[in-house]
Parts: C-alpha cells; structure tokens; sequence
C-alpha cells in the first residue's frame, strides 16, 4: 500500500480501475516557458478518470523528486491506447503523488488533464468503461455459450440420430425390395416351369384323343385310353391349381414391392436432400471452399479444384446461388495461380496451396462450372474467369500439332478424359458467347479424339494417346461430352460403348456398411476387375457417370421414337441408381450431422488402376461421389448446357 503522499489538498478523482496496464511516455516541462526538463520517462496507466490519470512509475530517478514537490512543473503524455491508431497527446498538472512500499522508485502520479483532444478523451472513457464490463460480460457469454452450445448438442444428437435413422431405413428398403424382386424372379420361374408343364400335358390328352378316334373299332382299347386322359386331366387341373396360386403369390409380392417401391422413392428423396445438406454444412465462411474427404486425416481440409467444380454447380441445381458465389469469389479474386493456372487443391481453412500440381482436367472443370453457373443464374459476373482458364488452355492446345491437350503445362501424356473436358467446354464457351475461336478449338479436340482415342470396336475408347488403358470414366463421358449421336457421325457406336463399359467394368460386390451388416451391391470400377490384383471395388462416382449416361442414351432412344431401347436403358440407370442408395451412409463427423453422403469407393486405400489410390477410412465421405449421385437422380449432366 502507498507509504508517502503529497499533496494532501489536491481534490482526489474517482478514477475506473483498468484491469491491464498500458504504457504512457511522459516528461517534466516548465510551467511558464514550456522548457523541457526531463528526457521521456516511461510509466503505464493505473485507474484512468475523465479529467485525468493515475500513472504508475517503476524507476523513478531521485532527480524528479523535487520537481513533484515543488509542483511548479507540468507533465506532457502520450497515452498509447489499443483503440488509437497513434498514441494520444496530453498535458497535465500534478494533482498528487504516493511511493509505493517506501520504495522512492516506485509511485504512483496522480495527474489532471490541461490539454487533451475532446474527442480523443471520450473514445478513452468509452474504452475504459468497456473494459469495467468486459470480464462479467464475457462470462456471462461463457455461460450463455455453454448453455446454447449443450441445447445444440441435445438438438444436433437428435439430428444426427433422426439422419443415421433415415440412412438405415432406405438401405432396409432397398434390401426387402430387392428381396422382393428376387421372389418375383423365382415366381416367374415357377410359372413358366408349371405353364410348360401344362402344355406338354394338353399335348399329351390331344394325342390320346386323337388315339381313340382312330381305334373306335378297337373297344378293348377304349377303357385304357379314357384312364390315362382322365388321370393326364386331373395331373393338368392340379397343375393349374398350383399355377392359380403362384399367380396370387405373384400378386401378394407386386403389391408389396409396389409399396416398397413407393417408400424407396420418398426415402431416396429424402437422402438425396440429406446428401445436399452434407455439401452445405461443411462450406467453409471465410474461403467458401468445401473440403473434398471427410475422414481421411490425411487430407483432412483439402479441397480439390475438381470437387469444388462439382459443387458448384450442386448448388446452381438447387438454385443456392449464393453458395455457389463463394467459391467462385475464392478463385477469381483469391487462389493463387501458376502461370495462369489454378493448382489441384487448396485449404479449405485459408485457401493456401494444399498441393502444388497443376493439371488441365480440374482447371477444365472449373471452366465448366462457370459456364454452367452462368447459364442457370444469368449471372455474367464469372465469364472473365472461364476466359482466362479457356487463354490459357488454348495456349497450351497450340503445342500439339494434332490440336489434343496435354495434361497439364508440365507433362507430356496426353488423357482422353481431359481432351472429352475440353471439347464440353468450348462448347459451352462457344454457345454463351458466340465466339468462333472457341468452337474452333472445341473441333482441334474433337479432331485429337477421334485419331487417338477412339478405336477399334474391341476397345471403343483408349485411355490416352498411346494408352490403350481401359478407364471407366472415358466411357461414361464420351456419351455425356460428345453425345450419341454425334458419335454415330465420327463412325462411332455408342451402343458398343455402353455395352462394353458394363461388359468389362461392372462389378458386384461385398460391401459391409458401418453398422455392420454386409450386402452385395452392383457398380462400376475404375478399371476392369480383372486387370487389378485388389479385386472389384465399386466407385461411386464413376457409377453415377455411367448412370447419367444411361439416361443419356434413354433420352435420345426416346426421341427417335424407339421406346423399347430407351425403356432398356431407363431400367439400367434405376437399377444402379438403387445400387448407389446401398452404399449411403451417415456422415461421421460432428459438422455433418449424420447427413447422408457416399464414400468414395467400396474399399478404402485402394488402388485405382490409374496412378491413385482411393482415400483412407471406410466411412470417408467423398464430395466427388455425393455430387455425382445428385447428378443421376435429377438426370443433370454437367458436360452439356441445358435449359
């Protein structure tokens, strides 16, 4: 406690205590001629009042002592204060002063302003009442926090059980009508066996009616014949019995499958809706970005240029044009670029490279989802974005002789896939903006694919130039990029594509979801079973490419006026579709809610066939293969612009 004080008559001023201390430099001036008479002298602040300040000293020199005492001297401050932006100029007379523990460096400066910008002095006042009611205040939001935070818990534990729960009942759905529709197949099976028997049987009883008209004469005869005709009769009836009730069988399980198929539809609905609140709830605020793999710890915040593509344009399908902003914010004002060109990933958490690779493909799709969101918001504000990824491509296409794409500026192999990505894009570019250049590039590409990708109808589609790998996804995407018909004009089947597509990379698969139980479900690889040690594993994305192709096919079968076609793809595409809605599951961390999401393969750290394996983590939710799915149920594809 203060020992000495001076000063006694000096009016004490009912300062506010300051719960931190901040540095004040100050100096003695001569009251009358304004000489300094003291070099800068650092003290901090104590309580602070509106006419003065209280500044506490640490090394106090035995010089200025007098100087207090005689009280003949003015102070000069410059108060440096967190909400100044420089410190605060201030004169000031000694109102009174104590040591502190009689230690005569160490006092505390009772001071009265003189000179102090109004202004100034109200925004130190203001802060120093903020800072009285800080502490309560902030405990008051701990405590209003926690209790706001254990209702969302109770909520968000409600919510995640109420998702998990609509999860198991779709998969529970699809089991029994799968049940069912194998019942109806073993039905069918008994009928056609019961209807072959009942016509052999009316053979026989015509051939022994024929019998006794031709061995009237023989009367002997007659007796056996009309035996064997009655028992061949009663045989003939009783199998008719047996059909009448197979017929009634068949009828219980089309009624049951009927009401299992319209519980599947509400329940896929409702999963997809789901599986669109996963895309939304993981969007990061500040960036926009939406990380590509929940669960795999190893890229845990990544966010690849490709998913962030796909999401793009999830959010144009629902009309979330807000959403679909942020990204496109994140990369035309923010995402560092290589020589023009954006890198496969980003963090999620501040947009920094994740990974310093630049590839065609992504920067292609990225393009796209410009140009598809443009084509649905009227929104034209990103097209300098799709123009720059388009001059910097085409810089790139001018390289090649034969017009095709390399993979990127700093490979030499050149992918089928990529080439597909920019013959979509430039056609798109070309129908939004009517530019010849870009229409021209698109027919260079068109011209590369059709000299170097695609072949003999043994292997309808390479992988690349001089890769006669099989990859599943050229497939897929050279009917929904080129489409059928443009195909059958280069000389192309895309019947045989499709049929050697699921000829060669459906497979089926044991696949046990997170709670357990294990069930066999039909996809696509990524590349024939038979070419990769691991065995068949099913990619959910790549499954939906095909889907969309299936529909793709229906849709241009049905316009041609050929329905049986059409209705034979239209029941690939559902059966697939219905494989796909095995495969949800509920998202595993606390952001998602338990919203439904699709792994990205059948199996975890796998490979792939084509230089990657698929992510850790059997329950890793995959932007890619959540995406494509909404794609194939609302039949969108996002290598064509449609109205």
């Amino acid at each position: 406690m203060p020992k000495s004080s001076f000063y006694p008559q000096g009016e004490r001023r009912k300062y506010l205590r300051l719960d931190s201390a901040y540095p004040v430099q100050f100096k003695f001036i001569n009251a009358d001629t304004n000489e300094e008479l003291s070099s800068w002298i650092q003290g901090f602040t104590s309580d602070i009042g509106k006419g003065g300040i209280c500044l506490k000293v640490h090394k106090f020199g035995p010089e200025f002592i007098q100087l207090l005492k005689e009280g003949r001297a003015l102070i000069v401050l410059e108060l440096d204060m967190p909400i100044t932006k420089k410190p605060v100029p201030a004169k000031a007379t000694i109102s009174w002063f104590n040591f502190l523990e009689g230690d005569p460096e160490k006092c505390l400066i009772g001071l009265n302003y003189s000179e102090i910008d109004p202004r100034e002095n109200n925004k130190i006042m203001r802060f120093t009442r903020s800072k009285k009611i800080f502490v309560p205040l902030v405990i008051a939001t701990i405590i209003l926090l926690a209790a706001a935070f254990a209702v969302d818990s109770c909520i968000n534990i409600k919510l995640i059980r109420g998702n998990k729960v609509l999860v198991e009942q779709l998969v529970k759905v699809l089991r029994d009508s799968g049940i069912a529709k194998q019942k109806i197949k073993e039905i069918a099976r008994e009928k056609e066996g019961l209807s072959i028997k009942i016509k052999a049987l009316g053979v026989r009883i015509r051939s022994l009616e024929q019998e006794k008209q031709q061995t009237r004469a023989q009367a002997s005869r007659m007796p056996e014949l009309n035996s064997q005709i009655e028992k061949l009769l009663q045989e003939k009836g009783g199998l008719q019995e047996q059909l009448v009730t197979v017929k009634n069988r068949e009828d219980v399980v089309n009624e049951e499958l009927v009401r299992l198929d319209e519980r599947k539809a509400v329940l896929e609905k409702a999963n997809l809706d789901k599986m669109y609140q996963w895309l939304t709830v993981h969007q990061n605020p500040r960036t926009g970005l939406v990380m590509s793999f929940e669960g795999d710890s190893d890229i845990a915040g990544w966010a690849f240029t490709y998913d962030q593509s796909l999401v793009i344009q999830s959010y144009s399908i629902f009309s979330d044009f807000s959403r679909a902003k942020k990204i496109l914010d994140f990369y035309n004002q923010r995402a560092k670029r290589i020589n023009g060109l954006f890198v496969n990933a980003y963090y999620v958490s501040d947009g920094a490279p994740a990974e310093y690779v630049i590839r065609s493909g992504p920067n292609l799709w990225l393009g796209i989802a410009v140009l598809q969101y443009t084509k649905q918001s009227k929104d034209t504000a990103y097209l300098g974005l799709a123009r720059d990824i388009a001059r910097e491509i085409m810089v790139l296409q001018g390289q090649d002789s034969d017009g095709g794409l390399r993979g990127g500026p700093e490979v030499q192999w050149y992918s089928t896939e990529h080439n597909l990505d920019a013959y979509a894009f430039f056609n798109m570019l070309f129908e939004l903006t009517g530019e010849r250049r870009y229409k021209d590039a698109g027919q260079a590409i068109l011209g590369w694919l059709v000299k170097y990708a695609y072949g003999k109808a043994e292997l309808p589609v390479k992988r690349g130039k001089g890769d006669s790998t099989i990859a599943t996804d050229t497939y897929a995407w050279s009917i929904a990029a080129v489409g059928p018909r443009k195909l059958e004009e280069l000389g192309m089947d895309p019947d045989k594509i499709m049929e050697f597509a699921e000829s060669t990379c459906a497979v089926e698969v044991s696949y046990t979801r997170p709670e357990g139980n294990t069930l066999k479900v039909k996809g696509f690889d990524f590349a024939p079973r038979q070419h990769v040690a691991r065995g068949g594993i099913i990619s959910t994305e790549w499954t939906a490419q095909m889907i969309v192709s299936f529909k793709i096919m229906a849709r241009y079968y049905y316009a041609r006026n050929m329905a049986a076609k059409a209705q034979g793809y239209d029941q690939k595409a559902d059966e697939y579709l219905t494989q796909l809605g095995n495969l949800v599951i509920s998202s595993p961390s606390p952001t998602g809610q338990g919203e439904g999401c699709l792994p990205y393969a059948t199996q975890e750290m796998a490979d792939t066939g084509h230089g990657w394996v698929t992510p850790k983590g059997k329950t890793t939710g995959s932007i890619a293969g959540t995406a494509y799915a909404l794609f194939a149920y609302y039949n969108y594809n996002p290598l064509e612009m449609k109205d």
